[in-house]
């Protein structure tokens, strides 16, 4: 179901009212791609939803747009699916699934004003979902959590409720209870509206599931059940919810501190729809952000944003690098010009676009919680402020420790100018960090990942976006820390064992380590060389070129 925003949009406050964002977080194989997919069904935006059935016959997901992900079937990138529902505009952040990926995850949460975690019934927590539920409380963001696949054999919802408290330290509510599992499931029971919702299935649900409602009391919910186990158990766990269970505060959901807990299967559609609703009621609205002259309100007159991703050949005809701007306050309008705070440049930002996947169309505004795309000819970095009106800055995006190393080698000199470029653009855009010894003599860049898939990925696309090939020699290194005090600090601490000196491509210095214990043992025979796991965020300096 559609329908028209309000035209009262020219008003910041009541844009504010209308939007919702939140990203998607889950251990790899939890259903997300197919989730996203259908939020977007029954958001109108697509009318058939893809399947790994269809994906195997190159009908790819909307949101696995880039060609590695559809010959995998993974996500490995973020990507941006905007949408409307009733009354609401909604900016759904695809993460990746891979935990090779965390680190864009870990960027694209920094625009989120909510997450929806995703884990699969059978399977309960997984650890990439632990790691991610991390950075969401660091973050403080409201966690909503959706079990999938309830229309296979799992495990019993009270066991999932109750892992989720002991180890997450989280309080849950389930709005919707299942009605059977496996082959036996029969749908959910809405708490909320005491109603229960009987699907049927259809094809892959490829479109929005048939069902039957039906108000709590009908008594024709026993008949159409027809099954009087099923129906016992479901009874007897609604009384256990009923009595023991907590009421929803949506202050602690707010806080993250309570996680709204619904059941279904994004498959089959089974509950996807009622999830969306109730989303949409307990959600985050965007809020203020901190930044370098305090909290920001998204009711701020003068605009502002920031650059949390960026991306190049979305459109590899084009050859193009767009950068993914979270709205934080003010009106976003084509051709306005903005202060650059990073370099203190003005900046016009013209084609400006609104994002679905690889698709892309022009937009003339857009409000807080808004992401939007901008052409970046190198202009922008990852953690960039632009706005309006009094400088300020949002906090920066920093990178996190990488734990593979590897020279990348260019073995045909007379393609150096598109290694360059492509090692430039790949690097920008975070898809890996970038390091070089500090020996000067070998300029060969070092690929510096926190998976293994990262290293794949920047050989394909080197070689699909850029026509390089490319060899890679590992470095036999598994732990990075930066220098807090730069150059000064390292050269006063004399000589190191056990370490290797490289930098990165800001030219700060970074010690490699073979394992964790080399790294302490430094650690304790120089007290005063202060280490950390992740970067400084950098203000007003460009990186280095190769």
């Amino acid at each position: 179901m559609t329908t028209t925003l309000s035209s009262s949009t020219d008003n910041i406050d009541a844009a504010v009212e209308q939007r919702r964002n939140f990203a998607i977080i889950s251990h790899p194989d939890a259903g997300k791609t197919t989730l996203t997919e259908k939020l977007l069904l029954y958001g109108g935006a697509i009318h058939e939803a893809g399947s790994v059935k269809a994906r195997r016959a190159q009908r790819h997901a909307v949101s696995d747009w880039m060609e590695l992900e559809q010959q995998r079937g993974i996500s490995i990138t973020s990507t941006v699916l905007q949408f409307t529902y009733s009354d609401y505009r909604i900016n759904l952040l695809d993460t990746p699934g891979h935990q090779d990926f965390s680190e864009d995850t870990y960027r694209t949460l920094a625009a989120a004003d909510n997450a929806v975690m995703l884990e699969d019934a059978a399977k309960g927590l997984e650890p990439q979902t632990r790691k991610l539920f991390e950075v969401c409380k660091m973050r403080g963001l409201p966690i909503f959590t959706f079990f999938n696949k309830l229309d296979r054999p799992g495990q019993e919802p009270l066991a999932l409720l109750d892992e989720i408290e002991k180890e997450l330290e989280l309080f849950t509510y389930a709005v919707n209870w299942p009605i059977g599992m496996g082959d036996r499931f029969k749908g959910v029971f809405d708490r909320r509206k005491k109603q229960v919702h009987l699907f049927e299935r259809s094809a892959h649900g490829s479109k929005a599931a048939a069902e039957t409602i039906l108000e709590w009391g009908d008594p024709r919910i026993e008949e159409l059940i027809d099954d009087d186990e099923i129906y016992g158990q479901f009874l007897e766990e609604l009384e256990m919810l009923d009595e023991l269970g907590p009421e929803l505060d949506l202050e602690l959901v707010h806080a993250g501190e309570m996680t709204p807990v619904f059941f279904g299967s994004a498959m089959t559609n089974f509950g996807v729809e009622l999830f969306l609703e109730s989303f949409l009621d307990f959600a985050l609205k965007p809020g203020p952000r901190e930044s370098t002259v305090g909290m920001v309100p998204p009711t701020r007159e003068e605009f502002s944003g920031f650059v949390f991703k960026l991306q190049a050949n979305m459109d590899p005809r084009h050859r193009d690098r767009v950068a993914f701007v979270r709205v934080c306050s003010g009106r976003f309008e084509k051709d306005m010009v903005v202060n650059h705070a990073r370099s203190g440049k003005n900046v016009r930002l013209s084609h400006p676009q609104k994002l679905f996947g690889q698709g892309r169309e022009s937009l003339d505004a857009a409000y807080p919680g808004d992401v939007i795309g901008l052409n970046n000819p190198g202009v922008f970095a990852i953690g960039d402020t632009i706005y309006q009106g009094k400088k300020l800055e949002y906090e920066g995006i920093p990178f996190f420790s990488p734990e593979l190393f590897a020279y990348l080698k260019n073995p045909n000199p007379s393609k150096f100018k598109q290694f360059r470029k492509g090692v430039t653009e790949l690097r920008e855009e975070g898809a890996v960090q970038i390091m070089y010894s500090a020996d000067e003599s070998k300029r060969d860049p070092i690929l510096a990942a926190v998976g293994q898939l990262q290293f794949e990925v920047v050989q394909f696309r080197l070689k699909n976006e850029y026509n390089v090939d490319t060899m890679l020699d590992i470095l036999p290194y598994s732990v990075a820390r930066w220098v807090t005090g730069g150059w000064d600090a390292l050269n006063d601490a004399g000589r190191l064992f056990n370490t290797v000196t490289v930098k990165d491509s800001y030219g700060r210095p970074v010690l490699l380590f073979r394992n964790e214990w080399n790294c302490q043992q430094v650690e304790g025979e120089h007290p005063k060389l202060a280490l950390s796991k992740t970067a400084p965020v950098v203000s007003g300096k460009e990186p280095d070129d190769i």
